[in-house]
């Protein structure tokens, strides 16, 4: 560069102004404290370095980390809320809730615990407490299981060796058939059966259940009734089922099967301190081939009119001590003072009503007096029982009558004709035709449907 002077000059990199031909390094001729007025007022140093080294953490060390989180104030308010996933390393894979794939400290560890689990062939199952969302409830644990739950069928594997044998005449023929190779299972007319059992058999817990058997009139078949559901309860029951005659006018329900003893329930009454346990309360009363037993009304009308209310709690009581399902054939009537006590304890009640015109209308007016008497809950859970063998059933629509109770009450079930019923003689289960069976089955699954699973008393 050439100045106003006419000299040459030069800016080397640091930004110097030399004099052309200078030497590097020498400052100007005039030296010593000349040479500081001869520097600029200002230098601009760029200084290039190499970059500098990135440090690697080792894998321990990020296994141990936490990730650098953004937190909103806003969300500090929130009640913080943990829940635990179980966490199952196989192979560097990472199995929990979303499968997630990631760079947060759970995959490094994660990831260290499968590379050492390769190594020794074990796999382990770790626990990991997850933050859930803010303002999410957490999954509350599962209730522990009931011992119950641990049925056969669903702890048995079945296979050709453990499972049982079909049953069922074609189903069995071609298991017998086929040397046991071929097992079609049950057919749909057992399976159907066994289903009924398994609705008849629901568990109770917490005491006795009480079911009255009632209506207003009498000769509508309400002792025939109780002795088929009592029946069909204590055939597909593995508890005890007992039927108690309470009618204050010289009930016939004993009759019903073959009588065994001549006690009844005056005699539990007057023997009540001395009943110690069951083996002293089954001499009081018969048993039939289905297990059912019952207890017989006195037969001199003189000593049942002095039944009452007070007595009959004495033999329920009794009786709640050693059977799970307390039936009661309630008599002809509902303004005896049994009738209040009975009502009381009952958990559901049966209305017996016949397929007259008349025998219609006196069971709607024994629903009407219940409701009016402070029992409406009992009237909605009830169960109605049209015993079709009454006189005049063939020229009613029995069809209107079922409409009317369905209005009322919550079932209702068709008791068919049976001879053995008409003769008003002993009943012999298995002598029933089917019909009738089922028909009996059907109203006992619907009673049991309709009382309480779990009540302490």
């Amino acid at each position: 560069m050439v100045d106003e002077h006419g000299d040459d000059e030069r800016t080397d990199r640091l930004g110097v102004r030399r004099a052309a031909g200078a030497d590097r390094g020498a400052l100007a001729p005039n030296g010593g404290a000349h040479a500081a007025s001869s520097l600029p007022d200002s230098l601009n140093i760029r200084v290039d370095l190499p970059p500098a080294p990135r440090r690697e953490a080792p894998a321990e060390e990020v296994a141990v980390s936490l990730d650098d989180l953004t937190v909103d104030p806003g969300a500090a308010a929130a009640a913080p809320s943990t829940r635990s996933v179980d966490v199952v390393a196989s192979g560097g894979a990472y199995r929990g809730a979303g499968a997630r794939r990631d760079g947060s400290p759970y995959s490094a560890l994660l990831a260290s615990d499968a590379r050492r689990e390769r190594a020794t062939g074990e796999t382990t199952t770790t626990s990991v407490a997850v933050a859930d969302s803010a303002g999410e409830p957490a999954a509350l644990p599962e209730a522990p299981e009931p011992s119950e739950s641990l049925t056969a069928d669903r702890l048995i594997d079945l296979n050709r060796t453990t499972r049982p044998a079909p049953q069922g005449t074609l189903n069995r023929l071609l298991y017998e058939a086929s040397f046991h190779l071929v097992n079609l299972g049950d057919s749909a007319k057992v399976r159907a059966h066994k289903a009924m059992n398994e609705r008849i058999g629901k568990r109770f817990d917490g005491g006795a259940r009480f079911v009255p058997v009632l209506t207003r009139k009498g000769g509508v078949g309400k002792t025939t009734i109780t002795t088929l559901l009592g029946m069909a309860l204590a055939d597909a029951r593995d508890d005890r089922i007992i039927a108690i005659d309470a009618n204050p006018d010289r009930g016939t329900l004993a009759e019903r099967v073959d009588r065994q003893t001549r006690e009844t329930v005056r005699d539990v009454v007057a023997k009540a301190s001395s009943i110690g346990g069951y083996t002293d309360f089954s001499t009081f009363v018969s048993r039939d081939e289905t297990r059912l037993d019952i207890l017989a009304s006195d037969t001199d009308p003189l000593l049942s009119e002095a039944f009452d209310d007070n007595d009959y709690n004495v033999v329920a009581g009794l009786a709640a001590r050693y059977y799970s399902i307390v039936l009661t054939d309630c008599g002809t009537g509902i303004v005896h003072s049994v009738m209040r006590a009975t009502l009381q304890r009952a958990d559901s009640i049966v209305i017996v009503s016949g397929g007259s015109v008349d025998e219609a209308r006196l069971a709607s007016e024994t629903l009407t007096w219940l409701e009016a008497n402070g029992f409406g809950e009992l009237v909605r859970n009830a169960v109605v029982a049209i015993n079709l063998a009454t006189q005049g059933t063939h020229l009613v629509k029995v069809d209107e009558i079922e409409a009317h109770f369905a209005s009322r009450v919550r079932e209702i079930v068709r008791i068919p004709y049976d001879p053995q019923l008409a003769a008003g003689s002993v009943v012999h289960w298995k002598a029933l035709r089917q019909v009738t069976r089922d028909a009996a089955r059907d109203l006992a699954a619907l009673v049991v449907e309709g009382l309480p699973a779990d009540r302490g008393r």
